[in-house]
């Protein structure tokens, strides 16, 4: 049996991008049941890809309660319903297994991983007391996209003068805006920039100099969206609520290892369960940016563990 309920979390402060602003996080979670034992996923729907939490709920109430992992492929587009149906699906067979999800796909126990910590968009004074009340971590993900955006990263570097930043622009730059930023960004010690023209008009990203790495987000979701970024992106960012899941993450993961991409394994804001299975995904990558529940102001229970050292695998009480 499959069922499906929606769940918010509060957020720990109001959370800015340049498409708007949250306080909550609204999410759906999955379950499937079967001979007694459940497994269960999560997946957050998102405007930018046109989900909603209802849209979403109706396109996993409509799969039958034998679905499979290869069925699931045929039967959903990638996206947030596939996600958090294979997802469960993934923690239902380790149950069942009595094994965990990385014992199934042949790989060893992940380690913990430094994480980045993503500074909402604000006004530059209040992004420097972000800045400075979160310079003690190990990475800053800033949150830009618009026409006046130095103020805010001088801002940030002056109240964390030596924590390594990246930016994610959301897709808010135009190619002239980036090519005027991205010396400034150099001299400000950016090591990455994520997304800064948007999907479907990022052309001229294999035209302009691209001085730092550029990672596709709203320009990669799946394998098929790799011949698309040739040229035009040095690293992928690869989320489960764009993949469809950890299955399509997984050969999407390869995939663009193969064709030469570095790996960025980033995340919608959710919850501990929704991060769980990107913890597998993230092994090796070389950017980290799984922070969602350290954004809340509350969890689910068993959530994952941040400390010093990172995130931490899932324990088998939350996920996998």
């Amino acid at each position: 049996m499959i069922t499906v309920t929606p769940d918010t979390f509060q957020l720990a402060q109001v959370f800015t991008i340049s498409r708007g602003s949250r306080t909550e996080a609204k999410v759906l979670t999955v379950r499937i049941e079967r001979g007694g034992v459940t497994g269960w996923g999560e997946c957050v729907p998102y405007a930018r890809y046109g989900e909603t939490l209802e849209s979403v709920a109706d396109e996993i109430a409509a799969l039958p309660d034998t679905i499979t992992r290869d069925m699931l492929e045929q039967m959903l587009s990638p996206g947030a319903a596939r996600n958090a149906v294979d997802c469960a699906l993934w923690d239902l067979e380790a149950k069942q297994e009595g094994c965990r999800v990385w014992d199934l796909i042949g790989q060893t126990e992940p380690t913990p991983m430094t994480t980045a910590y993503t500074l909402s968009l604000d006004t530059p004074e209040n992004m420097q007391a972000q800045a400075t009340q979160n310079a003690h971590r190990p990475l800053l993900k800033i949150k830009l996209g618009t026409a006046d955006d130095m103020p805010r990263l001088e801002a940030v570097r002056a109240g964390a003068p030596d924590t390594p930043i990246i930016i994610d622009a959301n897709e808010g730059w135009t190619a002239e805006v980036y090519s005027e930023l991205a010396p400034h960004l150099i001299r400000l010690g950016v090591q990455m920039v994520e997304q800064p023209l948007p999907a479907g008009a990022d052309d001229m990203l294999a035209e302009i100099e691209r001085p730092l790495p550029v990672c596709a987000d709203e320009s990669c979701h799946d394998r098929g969206s790799l011949p698309a970024l040739k040229g035009k992106y040095d690293m992928v960012n690869i989320k489960l609520d764009k993949t469809g899941g950890l299955t399509e993450a997984l050969e999407l993961r390869d995939a663009a290892r193969a064709e030469g991409y570095q790996v960025m394994v980033g995340c919608m804001v959710g919850s501990s369960l929704a991060m769980a299975p990107a913890t597998i995904i993230a092994q090796g990558a070389e950017v980290v940016d799984l922070d969602g529940p350290l954004l809340l102001a509350e969890d689910r229970k068993d959530p994952l563990l941040f400390d010093a050292q990172g995130v931490h695998a899932p324990s088998a009480t939350l996920w996998g």
